[in-house]
Formats: structure tokens, C-alpha cells, sequence
């Protein structure tokens, strides 16, 4: 029965490393926030973002609270906010450049197979996976990355936008609230998005990397499950917020530590799991998806490019940590 223990859910709590990744994460966080507050490069809203908000369910009359300077928001991209993975779009455009040679793609998809078809984050399996997307990257430029992902999200994720998530953003934005995004994607690619929302800024995987090139080390582990909620938690401690007045937002029951973590839990398109969850704890649930259940964007069935693409994007979970 040992050898059948990886096919076994385990719940994962916090450690060193998912501190040290959500104490990373917050510092580049508000260092990038601060940068785009000083600039003008934020996308306008057009008109049919706007009728598509208006379309969507409205936030409840009483939250957000208008004016609450202690409170926020913190949102998951993946299937939250954005149909699909983000890694998985971005993988595709990279696929697309040519920026990982077809020995590389062809390994990562082995990796994003075993993780969809295990469905439990095996410790070693994991440092491999990790390992290998980080000597990807090694010796690449972050400006490079950054480039590249201006113009994925243009050609493979604007469209993806849920407009009901997003008007559940607007909603705390128009009540002079911060919103963040909080996701395990590189924070290169959640910032890119987040800038192009107007939202606030983006906590992500932080990797480290110095006078602007990668290193191939990460810094503490990928933000994903009790490190997202340790990152959440050190960012409201250094922007002085009061968590019972938060709001958080995910589908995904990985999040629960993250949503358990403020006053305001929503389960967003949730999966089975956090749908059963929310519902024994009375939390608001919302579903933006029509018809049967959404499929898993980058289910390694589809073995075409768009597969070895998702597998490949994996090597892009990562954001530097700026010195």
C-alpha cells in the first residue's frame, strides 16, 4: 500500500520555504505596486468591458465597504479571474518563439501529465519539476520575459477575462479599495495582467535574479496553497490591513488556507472540493461558467502543442527578487 501513498490527497500547512515565498512575494509585490502607482500605463476600460460588467451578477449592496482603508481584495488568477492557466497561455506563446527547444517541452509535459494525473504535489517530484524549470530560465533576461509577456496576454489571455470577476473587482476598486492579485504564476506575467485590469498589483512565485538575470534559484517555493496565505498575510501586515474586512477569491480548494485567512471568503467557479467546503462554512459562492463543468485547461489527453506548451510554462512560474 506504501507504493499507492502519491495517489493519496495530503493537506499541506505552512513551512519555512512558503513563508519565506509569501514574505518574498509581498515585498516585490508592493515594490511593483509602487512602480505602476507613478505611471500612466494602466489599460482603459472600453465600453464593451463595461456593458459586460453591468451584464454580470452585482457584488451585494453592502460590500464592499466604500471608503474602508483597511480593507481589501485578493484574488486567484487561474480559472478565477482568467479562463484557464496562466502558464498554460503563456507556455503557448513562448512554444510559439520558439524559446524552448522540443527535447525541453517534451520533458515539462511529461511533468504537468504526472501532476494532473497523480493530483497530489509528491515533495520530490516536485523539486525535479522545479529544479528543471529553473535551469530553463537560468542566464535568461527578466526584461526578456516581461517583453514576451506583454504580448501573450494581448494574443492568448484579454479574451479569457471572466467579466463577472472582474466586475467583482471593479466593485472594490470603485470603493477606493486595493486589489491584488494573488496567484502561483510568475508575478512577471500576473503583474502584466494585473496592470493591464487597473488592479493594484500582483503577489506571485518570486525567483531570484541578479542585475536583471535569473540565477536558477527560487526564492523560498512555488506560491502556491499555505504560501499564498503567508503572502497575503505579510502583505496586509505592511500595508496595515485588517483581515476580518478583506475579501479573498478563488475556485480552487488549494486556496482554502488563503480565503480562510479574511472576512470575506468567495468560492469562485469552485471546484468540487471548495464547492463542498463553502458551503459548510457559509461562504458566498459565485459561477461565472455556462453550461457542464469547465475542463482543465492543459489535461496532457490533448497531447498536441498546446499540451507540451502548458507542461513547457511550468518553467515560467517565477519572479525575480529585486535587491
Amino acid at each position: 500500500m506504501a507504493a499507492l501513498g502519491w495517489l493519496t490527497p495530503r493537506r499541506r500547512s505552512a513551512t519555512a520555504r512558503s513563508v519565506l515565498a509569501g514574505e518574498a512575494s509581498a515585498e516585490a509585490a508592493r515594490k511593483t505596486a509602487l512602480a505602476l502607482d507613478g505611471t500612466d500605463e494602466i489599460d482603459e476600460v472600453d465600453e464593451s468591458d463595461e456593458d459586460a460588467a453591468e451584464e454580470a451578477e452585482p457584488a451585494e449592496p453592502e460590500f464592499p465597504v466604500a471608503g474602508d482603508d483597511l480593507a481589501a481584495a485578493f484574488f486567484d488568477l487561474d480559472n478565477t479571474v482568467m479562463q484557464g492557466a496562466a502558464i498554460f497561455h503563456f507556455g503557448r506563446g513562448l512554444y510559439k518563439r520558439e524559446f524552448f527547444h522540443r527535447r525541453e517541452l517534451a520533458r515539462f509535459a511529461w511533468q504537468q501529465a504526472w501532476f494532473r494525473l497523480a493530483g497530489v504535489e509528491d515533495p520530490d517530484h516536485m523539486q525535479d519539476a522545479r529544479d528543471s524549470a529553473l535551469s530553463i530560465v537560468k542566464g535568461h533576461k527578466v526584461c526578456e520575459l516581461m517583453a514576451i509577456g506583454e504580448e501573450i496576454y494581448d494574443e492568448y489571455m484579454a479574451e479569457r477575462i471572466w467579466p463577472g470577476t472582474r466586475a467583482l473587482a471593479q466593485a472594490h476598486l470603485d470603493a477606493g479599495q486595493k486589489v491584488w492579485l494573488v496567484t502561483a504564476a510568475p508575478v512577471e506575467t500576473a503583474t502584466i495582467i494585473a496592470r493591464r485590469l487597473g488592479l493594484t498589483g500582483a503577489l506571485g512565485t518570486v525567483a531570484e535574479s541578479v542585475d536583471g538575470i535569473y540565477t536558477g534559484r527560487l526564492v523560498g517555493e512555488p506560491l502556491h496553497g499555505p504560501a499564498k496565505a503567508e503572502a497575503v498575510r505579510a502583505l496586509a501586515a505592511a500595508e496595515g490591513l485588517d483581515l476580518e474586512r478583506c475579501a479573498a477569491y478563488s475556485d480552487s480548494h488549494n486556496d482554502i488556507p488563503m480565503l480562510s485567512l479574511v472576512g470575506h471568503p468567495y468560492a469562485i467557479n469552485p471546484d468540487t472540493k471548495l464547492r463542498k467546503h463553502a458551503r459548510a462554512h457559509d461562504w458566498r459562492l459565485r459561477d461565472y461558467r455556462t453550461g457542464r463543468k469547465a475542463v482543465k485547461v492543459g489535461v496532457p489527453a490533448a497531447a498536441g502543442v498546446g499540451a507540451i506548451a502548458g507542461g513547457a510554462a511550468a518553467a515560467i512560474a517565477l519572479h525575480r527578487r529585486r535587491k
